[in-house]
Order: structure tokens, then C-alpha cells, then sequence
């Protein structure tokens, strides 16, 4: 527990809605602006399972020994399978020149001038989970931790916390959690593979039929079947749907299957049964079933690889490693006089989950009734199996394919066996409470219910969706959005999507958007803007015209510059579509529903860009017709000081519905205060205005006395915690007897002696003390 405590001081946690999506070369990952030479850098790419994490680590090592990223002398690459088994120790020197690559002489000497010139050297540590396990992530506790041995977390926890190695340059590569990334406060670079744009997917196909007689076919093929094509995002499921696309072809099979679980049913039946006699067939059986139940113990571990040894059978490990799913590898050594150990490792995480769920149908000792637990849409108290994150896809998937003839070539369970779980799996989720699923898993269930592509489960699932959904914060990957899409399109209901921070890209904006009982949607509005500019230059003014009906702003809360660009950015499309609509139908107005009908606007972007930030929003605030609320207060001061207030109050007589305007913890003065006196009667709906924690003294006071008066709408003015003496709250209170439209004067001050305010509001009951 105190350990948990200490290191959460460390970590820092940043949410999706602080990223922005700015593509960067190759050759800047390294680049850190303001960063002192003398500390460790630490980098982290971000991305999930078989986004090319670790093809960009082989490409990097590549350039550096063709000679690019020249202030590295020494760069190493380790791969966290292989070197993070609990029961493995080392130390520093025995991880750098033992492990990774052993030199034939004076290796004392090159860790002694690696030591010497930490800056010199680049550690690339390839899918470390710990930085998600940041609970069991120990601290570094040897007194020598290059020469003493640890294990490998608590070797990490050195390098992070600058006790070994001070100055080198640290690259992880690891997977996203959730829609909350957990870091070490220390990294100096976040960056995250996205994966595949759709040219990028048919490029990549391309390139891989390039030499094939069915190249041209193969493309065809892959893009009919929608599911698969958007799943190609990912380039490892890229490769594996092209792939089996060859087989097919080759086979001389015209489609391709229509869910995940069918293409590595196939894809296993392929590599292991292809033309087997029927005794290597009961062999291979028997392999693959124990090969699943050694995938399951290691994805319960969070793990994917072991040490050879462990493997139940040398006819298993054989019959792993002849079709591709073990990868070895070899232990360093202690000492010359030591045997060689060797490990295996899954050699890609697909097949991995893919054999976990098939461990979970085939295995005697599980009951049918106890194979839902492994759902991910389960209560919140249980925890999904987020590492083993295909597993319960696959899962449900296989449920309802074990009579395929695929599936039989793979298992001889029986077809009783098969119908008593599709039924048990039919009445849990006929039983669950589809609306009280947070969006996290609701998805998961939508993903596991359409791998079984059983009618009865898609349609029950479709008709019992709540009409508001939101995935506010949760990353929707293009199979996300197919998924979705599928099972909106069954339902007769009307719904509201909120999109907001989800990542999600302009085809599947477009796609969801598009569907007719969508009827309204949130989304970024620089998303929203790019899917508008497209629409128009591919003149799809029909759908231009029903997305920005359906398009809900209110309320929106601006926190970057970005945020205010992304405004701007709107009402210049409300401009452009104004002449559209004129060119069309000779209209000569057109009002967005989302600018027109914006009702609140929170404004929290901070000291460092308040007052840039307010300067630009200004500009655009006229474009608003019905604001009511706008909100300058936020937890971290905007501190627009009196230069914004001037620039704000140069605006109000274009702000003809606002209501409530709060400008708190501003760094107001005197001077901005004199600035709003003058303009604030042109507010003609006003009803609170809040001055709250600022720096007015009693000459703001003063003249905000003077213009109470004619504020006749206004009911709260709230002016506390400024610099206000006894002489500025009597000018405020005698300006009161000549208000009696206003509710409430809030005006306790630290400089208002107690006893004045106490008199005061015996004065006037509307006083607060």
C-alpha cells in the first residue's frame, strides 16, 4: 500500500481530451523542446496490440545503423516478453552486453564508457506493461543497481527515477488503458500509432498482392466484406486478413468470412489441417488443446511467454513452433559456466486471445453456466480481461460456430455440447440490463453479439439500446464503428450520439451520422468541421444539409486554443454554407441550429492562454444569438485581467440573451471594472453577474454603483472576495436603494470591517454578510 502511495506522486494521468492529432516524422520521435541534456528523456509510443509498435522500434534500430539519430553511440532493444518473467534477475551490465548482444572482448570497458557517457545511449524497452501496473511497480532498493541483480521492474524504476544511468535516453512502447493513459510524471513525449487511414489499408493490400496473379481480385474482395476491411486497420489483422484472402482465392472460394472468429477458425484450419491423415489430425487436436490451456494460464498472468522447460511436452512445443505460434528466444547467462536457457513466446497476441477462448470452450472442468464470467460486459465489480482484450470476442464468436465444419476439424466436442452453450449464452444476455452498462462495456457486448451474428441476439440487443448513447472519452476503432452502425441500423428507436473525445474518423463520423434514426449527435468539432468541408467538396449537400441539422454544440466548454480555433473554424462554415444555400435557392440567410441554439459557453483555458484565448473568442460572440450563460471562472484562473474585460465589454451590446455572466478569479482591477461599468447596461437580459475573487477596490466599486441603476434586469451581483473597504460597499448599498429589481448584493471582502457589513445589511436584507 505505501509503495502504491509513494509512486502514484509520480504518475500523472492524461486524458484523451488533452491529445491532439499532429502527425510527426520519424526522425522527430527523439526531438524534445526545452529538455537539459543532463537528465534522462523518457518517451513513450503509445498504441494498441498490432498497431506496428514494434515495427517502428526495427525501423528505428534500422536508421541508427545507416546513420541516422548520430548522438546515440549505443541503442538497445529488449523485448519486455522476454526479459520481464518474475523469476528472472539481472543486473544493468548483464542486461546491456549479455542479454541484448554480447561483446567478444573488453565489455568491462564498454559498460564503464557507457556509464560514463549515459547521454550517448538510447534503451528501448518493446511493450512494457508496467507502466499500466503502476501498483506493483517496486522501487529500485539495490545499493548498486548497475552491478547488483534486480529484477526488471525495479531496473526500470532506477532508469525512470534518474538512479541509474542519468542522462540516457528511455523509449517505451506500450499499450493504451482504457480511455486513461497512466504515466511516470517524468515523460517528456507522448506519441500514439493510430493505425491505418482507408488509403493506407489499400495500399497495404496492394503491396502485399503486388506479386500475386489475384492482386486485383484480393482488394475487391477485402473491401466487399465492410467488417473485415475495417478491421485492417491494425496492420497485423491486415496481414491476416490478406492472408486468408490468398488462401481463399486459391481455393477458388469467391467470399471471404464474415466475422473475426471465422477468419482464425479458418486461418487455423489452414496452417494445422491442411491435407493432416486422420491420426495427425486427433495429434494436432490434442497439441492445439494443450497449446490453448498454456495460452490461458499465461494471459491470466498477463503474460505471453515462458521458459521452454515449462512447456508440458516436447511434442507440443514442436508442434508450436513447426506452424508459427511460438517464437523462441535464449536467457543470458550468469555466468560462461551456466547452461543456455531457452524461452518460447506467443508469437503474436491474436493468436494468443484466439487460443484462450478456445481453452475456455474445450476445457472439461468449466460448466457452461460458468463461461460468461469471461465476458467483459460483466457488473462493474468484476474486472474485464482487459489484456486478453479479443478473448471474449472470440469466445462468443466460437459459441455459436461450433457445429462449422472448421471449428469440428479443430475440436471433437459433440453438437449437444455446442446448443446447451449457445442457450446459456442466449439467456444471460436476455437476462442482462442492457441499459445500465457504462459505454465501456456496452461496447463489448455490441462486439461479442455481433461475432455470434445470431439474428435473435443482434435484434434483442438493438431493440433494448437506450436512445441516448454516449461514448464520451471511449476510443471507437473503425470495427467499433462498423459494429454500431450494424446494430443502429436494426433498431426502429431514435437516437443521440455523443462522440465527443473518441477518436473516431471521418468515415465512421460520416457513417453513423448518416444513418436515419440518428437524429441528433456530438461530436469535436474540429471533426465535425473536416466531415462538413468534405461533404461540400464532394457537393453531398443533402447530407451536409441533414449532419448539420442533427449536430448538438450546447454546451460547449472551450479548454485550448485549439478549442476556440475549432469555434472559429464553425461560424467561418456557417458563413461559407450561407452562400451556398444563396447560390441554391437564393435564400439569403442560414443559421447552423448548433451556433444558433448555443445556450452556455465555459471558457477555461488558463493564465498561460486567457487572455490570447479570449481576444479571438470575442471576435466570434456576436455569431451566438441565443447565449444565456457565459463562464470566464475556472479552477486553474483564466486571469484575462483588465485588457480582457475591456475587449468583452466591447462585445456586450451584440449579447442581447445573455443571462448569467461570471467572471471570477480574473485578475480584474479597478481599471477593468470601470471598463464594464460602462458597457454592462447594454446587457439587456442580465440576471447575475459575478465579479467574484478579483482585485476591484473601492474606485470599481464606485462606478459599478453608478450603473446599477439601469441594469434593470439584473437580480445577483456578487462582488466578494476583491479589495472593497467600508466606502466602496456604502456607495454599492446606497446604489441598492435605487434597485429594487436586484435579489441579491454579495460583498463580504477582508477589508470590510465586520461590523459595517453586519450595519449594512441591516440597512438592506438583501445584503449578504
Amino acid at each position: 500500500k505505501n509503495s502504491a502511495k509513494a509512486m502514484e506522486k509520480e504518475l500523472v494521468t492524461c486524458s484523451l481530451q488533452e491529445k491532439e492529432k499532429i502527425a510527426i516524422d520519424r526522425s522527430q520521435i527523439f526531438q524534445i523542446p526545452q529538455q537539459k541534456d543532463l537528465e534522462t528523456k523518457v518517451i513513450v509510443v503509445l498504441g494498441k496490440a498490432g498497431m506496428g509498435k514494434s515495427i517502428l522500434i526495427q525501423k528505428i534500430c534500422q536508421d541508427w545503423s545507416n546513420g541516422e539519430f548520430s548522438q546515440f553511440e549505443f541503442v538497445f532493444w529488449f523485448d519486455c516478453k522476454q526479459i520481464s518473467l518474475p523469476e528472472k534477475q539481472y543486473s544493468l551490465k548483464e542486461l546491456l552486453l549479455d542479454f541484448f548482444i554480447k561483446p567478444q572482448e573488453g565489455s568491462k570497458e564498454i559498460f564503464e564508457y557507457i556509464l560514463q557517457n549515459p547521454d550517448k545511449v538510447l534503451l528501448i524497452f518493446d511493450g512494457f506493461k508496467g507502466l499500466h501496473d503502476h501498483e506493483n511497480f517496486p522501487r529500485c532498493s539495490a545499493s548498486q543497481p548497475e552491478k547488483d541483480l534486480c529484477s526488471i521492474k525495479e531496473l526500470l524504476s532506477g532508469l525512470i527515477q534518474k538512479k541509474i544511468l542519468n542522462g540516457c535516453t528511455l523509449l517505451f512502447t506500450a499499450r493504451p488503458k482504457d480511455k486513461l493513459y497512466q504515466f511516470v510524471s517524468k515523460v517528456d513525449k507522448n506519441i500514439e500509432i493510430v493505425g491505418f487511414s482507408p488509403q493506407q489499408r489499400e495500399l497495404y493490400i496492394t503491396k502485399y498482392f503486388e506479386e500475386s496473379p489475384y492482386g486485383d481480385n484480393a482488394l475487391k474482395l477485402i473491401k466487399e466484406c465492410e467488417y473485415l476491411f475495417s478491421h485492417c486497420y491494425s496492420p497485423v489483422m491486415c496481414r491476416f486478413v490478406c492472408f486468408l484472402c490468398e488462401t481463399v482465392l486459391e481455393m477458388g472460394e469467391k467470399s471471404l468470412p464474415s466475422t473475426l472468429t471465422e477468419v482464425f477458425l479458418k486461418f487455423f484450419q489452414q496452417k494445422i489441417m491442411f491435407m493432416q491423415t486422420d491420426v495427425t489430425t486427433t495429434k494436432n487436436q490434442e497439441s492445439l488443446a494443450t497449446l490453448a490451456r498454456v495460452a490461458w494460464c499465461l494471459g491470466e498472468k498477463h503474460q505471453s511467454a515462458m521458459k521452454s522447460d515449462l512447456i508440458p511436452s516436447e511434442e507440443v512445443k514442436e508442434f508450436a513452433l513447426k506452424y508459427g505460434f511460438f517464437l523462441p528466444f535464449a536467457f543470458p547467462r550468469h555466468s560462461d559456466s551456466e547452461e543456455e536457457e531457452f524461452g518460447s513466446t506467443f508469437s503474436d497476441f491474436v493468436i494468443q486471445n484466439f487460443l484462450c477462448a478456445l481453452h475456455l470452450l474445450l476445457a472439461e472442468e468449466l460448466k457452461d453456466k460458468n463461461l460468461t464470467k469471461y465476458l467483459s460486459f460483466l457488473s462493474k465489480k468484476k474486472k474485464p480481461y482487459n489484456w486478453l482484450d479479443l478473448m471474449p470476442r472470440f469466445l462468443a464468436g466460437l459459441i455459436f460456430l461450433q457445429d462449422d465444419p472448421y471449428f469440428c476439424s479443430l475440436s471433437n466436442e459433440d453438437a449437444k455440447q455446442s446448443t446447451k452453450k449457445q442457450k446459456t449464452l442466449l439467456k444471460y444476455i436476455r437476462r442482462l440490463q442492457i441499459s445500465t452498462l457504462c459505454p465501456e462495456r456496452l461496447l463489448e457486448l455490441l462486439r461479442c453479439v455481433y461475432e455470434t451474428q445470431n439474428n435473435y441476439l443482434l435484434q434483442h440487443v438493438a431493440l433494448r439500446l437506450e436512445p441516448d448513447l454516449s461514448f464520451l472519452g471511449v476510443v471507437l476503432s473503425p470495427p467499433d464503428v462498423h459494429v454500431l452502425h450494424s446494430i443502429l441500423k436494426r433498431s426502429r428507436k431514435e437516437f443521440s450520439l455523443d462522440l465527443r473525445n473518441s477518436s473516431i474518423d471521418m468515415q465512421g463520423l460520416q457513417a453513423l451520422v448518416s444513418l436515419r434514426n440518428v437524429t441528433s449527435f456530438r461530436a469535436s468539432l474540429s471533426d465535425t468541421v473536416s466531415l462538413w468541408k468534405s461533404l461540400e467538396q464532394t457537393k453531398d449537400y443533402e447530407l451536409l444539409k441533414a449532419s448539420t441539422e442533427k449536430f448538438v454544440l450546447d454546451p460547449f466548454k472551450a479548454r485550448t486554443m485549439k478549442d476556440i480555433s475549432d469555434l472559429c473554424d464553425l461560424v467561418e462554415m456557417q458563413e461559407m454554407m450561407m452562400k451556398c444555400v444563396q447560390e441554391a435557392s437564393g435564400c439569403t440567410s442560414y443559421e447552423i441550429p448548433a451556433i444558433r441554439n448555443l445556450r452556455k459557453l465555459e471558457f477555461a483555458l488558463g493564465p498561460a492562454c486567457g487572455l490570447q484565448g479570449l481576444q479571438k473568442l470575442v471576435k466570434i460572440l456576436a455569431a451566438f444569438p441565443s447565449l444565456q450563460h457565459l463562464d470566464l471562472d475556472a479552477l486553474s484562473e483564466n486571469g484575462i485581467g483588465d485588457e480582457g474585460a475591456k475587449s468583452l465589454s466591447e462585445v456586450f451590446p451584440t449579447l442581447t440573451s445573455l443571462e448569467t455572466l461570471n467572471l471570477s478569479q480574473n485578475k480584474i482591477t479597478d481599471l477593468g471594472a470601470e471598463n464594464l461599468a460602462t458597457a454592462l447596461p447594454s446587457l439587456s437580459s442580465l440576471k447575475t453577474l459575478s465579479l467574484y475573487n478579483n482585485n476591484i477596490c473601492d474606485f470599481g466599486a464606485e462606478n459599478l454603483a453608478k450603473v446599477l441603476p439601469a441594469m434593470t434586469s439584473l437580480r445577483v451581483l456578487d462582488v466578494q472576495y476583491n479589495k472593497i473597504t467600508g466606502v466602496g460597499a456604502q456607495q454599492l448599498t446606497d446604489s441598492l436603494r435605487k434597485c429594487p429589481h436586484i435579489k441579491n448584493l454579495v460583498m463580504w471582502n477582508p477589508t470590510i470591517p465586520y461590523g459595517v457589513l453586519e450595519h449594512l445589511h441591516q440597512l438592506d436584507s438583501r445584503i449578504s454578510v
